[in-house]
């Protein structure tokens, strides 16, 4: 099924398996894009309802936003069922890893964790190579580092140090945070850090300092379209 044959269009509709597939210019604005969508799926009638939608700006760039508002646009109008952008390309290297991955379970690599039950008390010391999992507390006069990131089911206070000596791309996360000195690689923000007080608070580096953010709203990870290994 092809709405249209003409190539100048600033959005084409076309059939592909069992989705709908949008193909529009993201240079031609909003207000434009809808129109003419509207357009098209108006003709489709009830052959846009529960429908899987693709959405193909048909360029590079970051065009999440706009994927987004025609989805909700779509949705509340035509009760289409879901709004996706492209899929993404992936090299041969990529595949391969990620044909491994499945078929090992990662089981290719080694652990490099340090997993700890229990509190850590005032004056003692815990050193990871690499990464650091705490179950239970941090208690103050504590001291904690780790050459990666550092991760803290419970309560943090007292010194942690992540990303030793020199990784900025660590970060130190914890159910209830209260520090009392966080330090990443080399940046250092000592005293209680500006926080909310709110539960799952992880610390990283933004524009060349120190800052704390909510991990559930940050969601930092939550963009990689596939699990790595950190």
């Amino acid at each position: 099924m092809d709405m249209t044959n003409n190539e100048m269009l600033p959005v084409r509709l076309k059939g592909v398996g069992d989705s709908l597939r949008i193909t529009l210019d993201p240079s031609q604005p909003f207000d434009l894009l809808q129109r003419e969508i509207g357009k098209l799926f108006e003709r489709l009638k009830h052959l846009a309802i529960n429908a899987r939608v693709i959405i193909d700006p048909g360029e590079q760039g970051d065009h999440e936003t706009l994927i987004e508002n025609i989805g909700s646009y779509l949705k509340e109008t035509f009760s289409v069922g879901t709004v996706t952008g492209p899929p993404q390309k992936r090299s041969i290297t990529e595949e391969r890893m990620r044909t491994r991955d499945m078929e090992q379970s990662w089981e290719h690599h080694r652990s490099d964790v340090l997993i700890l039950s229990g509190r850590v008390r005032s004056g003692q010391k815990v050193q990871a190579k690499k990464h650091l999992f705490i179950l239970g507390d941090v208690n103050p006069g504590a001291e904690i580092s780790a050459g990666g990131d550092i991760m803290v089911m419970g309560r943090l206070c007292g010194s942690v140090l992540a990303g030793q000596p020199s990784n900025e791309d660590a970060i130190v996360l914890a159910l209830d945070f209260r520090p009392s000195l966080v330090q990443i690689g080399n940046l250092v923000a000592a005293g209680a850090l500006a926080t909310k007080g709110e539960s799952a608070e992880f610390a990283h580096i933004d524009d060349g300092q120190v800052v704390v953010d909510n991990y559930l709203k940050a969601n930092p990870f939550g963009k990689l379209p596939w699990p790595i290994t950190r």
